[in-house]
């Protein structure tokens, strides 16, 4: 890990953000097939850095919580619709959120109000679009995501399927 200064606070750069092994082990034993959150860490890894999110931080007092994981917590929290108490009790209580974000085990998370405070800095820093762009990016850079939209499911087509879903 190395440290790029920003003033006079130090952001952790971490060009790989890594998955606590106590972590990788109890995830893996309790999901043998791994579920959605396992599988994006797997497939895209790291997928923000806090050098994108560095200008909306304050360049004086303590460092926050690490951006990367507020971002991908933010994206996780809308993906279940969660309010933000209950992202904060997943972050602390969920395996597989750990696994997503890389800690440990026994970490205690963060306060309900942090999510709050990181939304309101990336909308007063004209930011809130970078979560989804970053995201997209990686899609592309995977395959995962086409010109016109996600891959269609390749069992066939799509529009059939659903009319089968329907009846």
């Amino acid at each position: 890990m190395r440290e790029k200064p920003l003033g006079r606070v130090h952001i952790p750069c971490l060009t790989q953000h890594r998955v606590d092994q106590g972590a990788v082990r109890v995830a893996h034993a309790a999901f043998l097939r791994g579920n959605v959150y396992m599988r994006l860490r797997d497939t895209l890894g790291s997928i923000y850095t806090d050098d994108a999110f560095a200008a909306l931080f304050p360049t004086r007092g303590q460092p926050a919580e690490a951006p990367w994981r507020l971002a991908l917590v933010t994206v996780m929290q809308f993906a279940e619709g969660l309010p933000d108490r209950q992202a904060a009790d997943a972050v602390r209580g969920r395996i597989d959120w750990k696994y997503a974000l890389g800690l440990a085990l026994d970490d205690p998370g963060f306060d309900a109000s942090v999510l709050s405070e990181f939304r309101t800095r990336l909308v007063a820093g004209g930011a809130e679009e970078l979560l989804l762009d970053t995201l997209l990016a990686r899609f592309r850079e995977q395959g995962l995501l086409k010109a016109h939209g996600l891959d269609p499911c390749p069992r066939g087509d799509p529009r059939a399927q659903s009319a089968r879903m329907c009846r």
